[in-house]
């Protein structure tokens, strides 16, 4: 039988869908099962959007041009532009998914061997990418107990070797939910500019921030545009991740031609996505309000809840949808299997993220895992009534009530 290589073998199995089977299971079984384990909204697409796909009247669905479609790129122009967020069209580069823009960001900047720094906990795929590419994430640990706040400086240049090629951060945070403060950006900024490194910014989450502090994007830090890698998607916000729509923005002139290099090998991205994508750019206002305002009221209902369960605590996440809970069990991965697999209250169970899968630093996130508030809050109530009970009946729970 033939071998199979070593980068397949190497490569990490998703935290986020590798207990998938285990839930289609319990499923199947006439379990309830609550997810919070994956970042998929349940909040309706917006009816433009919804539009466009229904009415569709090409009489063929042909290949887009690599960088996408132009005139997706021109509203993708006018949208970042709101953002204080300068490019020309040329800049912007369509891809399928926010992961493709990742994986192309690699593949076109780094060499087999090459090195990227980044905070961990961080977004498992980031690992799968660099290992596609031949490249190798170096993690610099963040801690629940700092509320995830960037690592020291100090921390930073103890990791850079004559193979970094660049930093990496993910701002507002998936996993964390941490969002980066303009003192921390600027850090990175010197970090980069002193060096000579990519920043690879990934941004998808940036109408998700809930501080009075305004957003800031990589590509607001003076000195370093041209170093700036960004990764965007349409799919958190405006609820489309199944059209797979993502882009990579820069403004480095050698780097465009070796991503489209990559773009023309594929071909183009997803026509119909693009059609969706182009038309949610015209979402009314009061949706992305309404979206906004509903993710605002179930982060403080599910922290509030948590927190209020003896043994568990998590910060208060400032970005995204998501946020890392420390709970009271000797093993978060078995504690997670266990609820799908043995767990049962009142019918239903529990679908989470185990922390691990964040990391890389052996040890770190055991007893953490990842919660998605994607759900409303009365499901949200629920699923939290069933984690609390499983913590009551897990056999390694480690906090006495």
């Amino acid at each position: 039988m033939p071998k199979v290589s070593e980068r397949g073998t190497i490569m990490p199995a998703s935290p986020i869908r590798r207990l998938a089977p285990l839930a289609a299971k319990a499923r199947e079984e006439g379990v309830k099962v609550y997810h919070l384990n994956i970042g998929q909204p349940d909040v309706p697409t917006p009816q433009c959007g919804l539009d466009a796909l229904k009415n569709i009247d090409r009489k063929v669905l042909e290949y887009s041009p690599s960088a996408g479609l132009d005139s997706l790129r021109r509203k993708l122009k006018e949208y970042y532009s709101k953002y204080r967020i300068d490019v020309d069209v040329d800049d912007i580069i369509v891809t399928s998914g926010g992961s493709e823009a990742v994986l192309f960001a690699f593949m076109a900047c780094l060499d087999p061997g090459d090195e990227i720094i980044v905070p961990e906990p961080a977004y498992a795929n980031y690992m799968a990418f660099a290992i596609s590419a031949g490249a190798k994430i170096v993690t610099i640990p963040s801690s629940i107990d700092e509320g995830f706040a960037l690592p020291n400086v100090e921390e930073f240049e103890k990791l850079i070797t004559p193979r970094t090629k660049g930093i990496l951060i993910c701002n507002p945070n998936n996993p964390t939910g941490y969002l980066y403060t303009m003192k921390e950006m600027l850090r990175i900024r010197d970090l980069v500019k002193k060096h000579d490194l990519f920043l690879f910014s990934d941004e998808v989450y940036r109408e998700f921030c809930y501080t009075g502090a305004p957003y800031i994007s990589a590509f607001h830090l003076p000195d370093i545009e041209e170093q700036v890698v960004l990764i965007d998607s349409v799919s958190k916000r405006y609820n489309e991740c199944g059209i797979r729509v993502g882009a990579l923005i820069t403004k480095h002139p050698e780097l465009k031609k070796n991503i489209m290099k990559f773009c023309q090998a594929r071909l183009s991205p997803p026509l119909l996505g693009q059609i969706v994508a182009e038309a949610s750019i015209d979402t009314p206002a009061e949706y992305m309000l309404e979206t906004y305002n509903e993710y605002v009221e179930r982060r403080k209902f599910l922290i509030d809840r948590l927190n209020k369960i003896p043994g568990c605590y998590s910060p208060i996440p400032m970005g995204a949808f998501y946020t890392v809970v420390r709970l009271p069990v000797d093993d978060a991965d078995k504690f997670c299997r266990w609820c799908l697999e043995e767990f049962r209250y009142e019918g239903q169970t529990i679908f989470m993220a185990p922390a691990t899968g964040f990391y890389t630093t052996p040890g770190m996130g055991r007893d953490e895992v990842r919660l998605a508030y994607v759900l409303n809050t009365e499901e949200l109530s629920r699923a939290i009534e069933v984690l609390d009970h499983a913590l009551r009946e897990y056999p390694g729970r480690t906090v006495n009530r």
